[in-house]
């Protein structure tokens, strides 16, 4: 007798589609409780080289994406969620069992590549099926459930490190991969069928970013997805060292940060209500231009008042309204950018993807390195960053209207 299997339902494929989301910032945020330790352990002479573990991933991740979307598009969407998830179990391992830091950058490099399929594949996937404000909607209740991990994930590393020490963070990571191989291997039917399928090549590659770059709609949102990557990789790399240095809050940097991420999780509920009203581009124009204020905001905190407690709550409060505001801004980009170009979903992904996340996180590196023991160069480069995407929008209201 045949087992006939249940359709996956549009909850479960929220569901299935954030955990997919949810590698990278697991990826990235279970190891912030960790970089004390690896700096210790494996670059003694120079702790902050341990940063290094954030950015080699991202660096990975950048590259992989470049070419996991095109991939897709020519041998199907499973196959390549597949493989990246292989490719990001093996080298979890090759870190693990890693005595060196440099060899655990490079596993971090190849374990970025490999999340960089669950990454951009998902995005293809939700393509596939949605579009136009029906797909912003999705993308923010994917999101919703995603900023759950940022919330408990550096909570889950400092366990870890306790119980077994650092590197047992990326036996949680082989884990988290291997459940997320089998939920797609057993339940996601192949959502692009074979006669949609395009074939692969640089030649190709190269002319679709060029055909997507002629779009401003699409390169608009491209340059401001770029400018909020920047923001979120600079807050990443310097929160911990903000918390830990300037406030003295190390050791329970994690709850507070689970609390910020709580709390600006339902950005990603509140825009899926109200961007079927209000549109994709007005929210995102709004959104960073209240960030503009509030940073400004925190800069007069900064010059105001001593460094204390009147400080820190300043600075948790700003830092919940930057990741806010990043879930009310990515999935709208995303889903605008991805609107005209449903018949190369899975590589304007991957170009979009790639230049957002490699040049986002080329911006982040300064922003983190000009930590001079308190908030202000963060409070400084986000405010810049704030201000350049509210220009973009407004000049991509400017174009629009010309059309």
């Amino acid at each position: 007798m045949t087992t006939i299997k249940k359709p996956m339902s549009r909850l479960e494929l929220i569901a299935l589609s954030a955990m997919m989301f949810a590698t990278v910032a697991f990826s990235i945020d279970a190891m912030l409780p960790a970089l004390p330790e690896i700096g210790a352990q494996l670059s003694p002479d120079n702790l902050n080289r341990a940063q290094l573990i954030l950015t080699s991933f991202v660096l990975g991740m950048g590259i992989g994406t470049l070419f996991a979307g095109p991939l897709s598009d020519r041998f199907g969407r499973k196959p390549v969620l597949i493989s990246g998830a292989l490719l990001y179990s093996i080298c979890a391992f090759v870190a693990w069992r890693s005595q060196t830091l440099e060899v655990v950058l490079l596993a971090r490099v190849f374990q970025g590549i490999g999340a960089s399929g669950p990454r951009i594949v998902t995005m293809a996937i939700i393509r596939d099926m949605f579009s136009g404000r029906e797909m912003a909607r999705i993308v923010s209740f994917i999101m919703m459930v995603f900023t759950l991990v940022p919330a408990i994930a550096p909570a889950v590393g400092a366990v870890i490190i306790d119980f077994s020490g650092w590197r047992s963070i990326f036996i949680a990571f082989m884990v988290f991969s291997l459940i997320t191989i089998l939920w797609v291997g057993l339940r996601l039917p192949e959502p692009l069928a074979k006669e949609n399928r395009r074939t692969f090549s640089l030649t190709r590659l190269y002319q679709d970013a060029r055909k997507m770059w002629s779009l401003p709609v699409v390169r608009s949102s491209m340059l401001v997805q770029t400018l909020v990557f920047a923001a979120l990789f600079g807050l990443i790399s310097s929160v911990q060292p903000i918390y830990d240095v300037t406030y003295g809050h190390g050791e329970d940097f994690h709850l507070w940060f689970a609390g910020v991420a709580l709390i600006s999780g339902t950005a990603s509920l509140l825009n899926a209500s109200l961007v079927m009203r209000l549109g994709m581009r007005f929210l995102i124009t709004v959104t960073v231009g209240v960030q503009i204020l509030l940073a400004g905001v925190m800069i007069a905190a900064l010059i105001a008042l001593p460094v204390g407690s009147a400080q820190f709550y300043f600075f948790v409060a700003w830092q919940t309204s930057v990741f806010f505001g990043i879930g009310m801004t990515l999935g709208n980009l995303n889903a605008m950018a991805m609107e005209p170009l449903g018949h190369m979903a899975g590589t304007a992904a991957s170009v979009m993807g790639a230049f957002s996340t490699i040049c986002g996180a080329a911006l982040a590196v300064p922003i983190g390195l000009a930590f001079n023991g308190t908030a202000m160069p963060l409070a400084v480069a986000l405010c810049l960053t704030s201000s350049c995407s509210f220009l973009l929008m407004l000049r991509m209201k400017y174009l629009e209207g010309r059309g």
